[in-house]
């Protein structure tokens, strides 16, 4: 039997046997764990061709599981592969043609997304839909006084931006820069929601959601003299939290575990009102899942109401603890208009927020992941009262007095 057989027949097996109950690769980890046997490149290629399974979301779910292995692997593929000429000659000698040829030559139609309707605005569907068949690319935020000398250990990363690096996935970055306090893994669009930000020093920020504090980093960095206060309802994420502040050399800041979702908040929390707060919301991830495609094949359609519903029950509780003046970003890596512009419209109506920003930051077509962004305020009453005078005065042809 060749080694493209064996690496078919250990796809097969793996696919075969896992359910989605955890992530792919700590299952797939597991897997090779217990066939010592397979060798670096042997798990690297099994890997690739259960991944090329996944990436076809629904696509002919009817075809047998070989079958389906191999189209994947021949539409995920752009050059020469010796497992795809092994069983499909003909389709390896035109695995540089573009997707819309490949899918004429095999009478095929493409339908990996199936929750179109649900898009948020602006997502274009059939380039979204298509951005599965790759996996996007690794990308670093290079901090604050490190650009120079990163740029001279990053080989050939490309720069997509003022602080951002690309890699191709499967880099082994702490190879190529060995300090880690010197950069962040983030992607991309997460890094463009810092954007948004805009800290002043002395301002208190809550990070309410903070999961492994990313975004807590990024706000840091932007202004280093906040006080920051991130939270996160479980306590191994803490503490996952606390390790990385610790490479980031970051050591002002308060953590603390908090359910968000019950009552009784202010007297968990250190303070009743804070200039800013991210809600980077727990959500369905579907702007990510070109990074985990078993997610878009396991993913069921009822679960977006779930998370919509836990947004706004979140939303609804921090809120009351942004200071008149103060700023909300709201943060999503979902493509569901239900998790994004359906928060947002219950941000204003229920939560008492003016909306000044949103949208989708989009990375499906810059091999990143897809994510939405909203700026909310907190009316300043006495802001809102002399606007209303100003207003009222101008209106008799009155100047405003000094």
């Amino acid at each position: 039997m060749t080694r493209w057989e064996n690496y078919i027949i250990a796809a097969e097996k793996i696919i075969q046997d896992y359910n989605g109950a955890m992530p792919l690769h700590h299952y797939l980890k597991s897997f090779f764990k217990a066939h010592p046997h397979m060798g670096s490149r042997d798990r690297k290629r099994v890997q690739q061709l259960v991944y090329h399974y996944f990436r076809l979301g629904r696509t002919e779910p009817a075809l047998p599981l070989r079958e389906r292995i191999l189209l994947g692997t021949f539409l995920c593929e752009q050059s020469h592969d010796e497992l795809l000429a092994f069983f499909k000659p003909e389709w390896n000698a035109a695995a540089a043609l573009t997707v819309d040829e490949k899918l004429a030559l095999v009478q095929k139609q493409l339908n990996i997304f199936p929750f179109a309707a649900h898009l948020s605005a602006g997502i274009d569907a059939s380039a979204f839909s298509r951005s599965f068949l790759q996996q996007p690319k690794l990308f670093i935020r290079m901090r604050p006084g490190r650009e120079a000398a990163i740029l001279r250990l990053a080989g050939d990363a490309e720069r997509v931006g003022e602080n951002a690096l690309a890699f191709p996935n499967g880099t082994k970055i702490e190879t190529l820069i060995p300090d880690k306090s010197w950069y962040e893994i983030q992607d991309l669009s997460s890094q463009e929601t810092g954007l948004r930000f805009n800290p002043h020093a002395g301002e208190h920020w809550w990070d309410c959601c903070a999961a492994s504090g990313g975004k807590s980093i990024l706000l840091h960095d932007l202004q280093p003299a906040i006080h920051l206060l991130a939270t996160d309802v479980r306590a191994s994420i803490i503490e996952n939290l606390r390790k990385r502040f610790a490479e980031a050399n970051i050591r002002s800041y308060s953590a603390k575990v908090m359910d968000l979702t019950g009552a009784g908040l202010q007297a968990s929390l250190p303070r009743t009102r804070f200039s800013g707060i991210i809600l980077d919301a727990p959500c369905s991830g579907s702007g990510t899942w070109g990074r985990t495609p078993e997610n878009l094949y396991y993913f069921r359609e009822e679960q977006i109401m779930t998370y919509a519903s836990l947004q706004r029950q979140i939303a609804r509780n921090v809120a009351p603890f942004l200071e008149p003046g103060g700023t909300l970003v709201y943060i999503t890596c979902s493509v569901f208009r239900e998790e994004n512009e359906g928060a947002v419209a219950f941000i204003e109506k229920e939560c008492g927020l003016k909306i000044v920003e949103s949208g989708v930051i989009s990375g499906y077509q810059r091999n990143a992941d897809t994510m939405f962004v909203a700026v909310a305020k907190k009316k300043a009453p006495e802001a809102a009262h002399h606007g209303r005078n100003v207003h009222k005065l101008r209106r008799a042809g009155q100047k405003e007095s000094p």
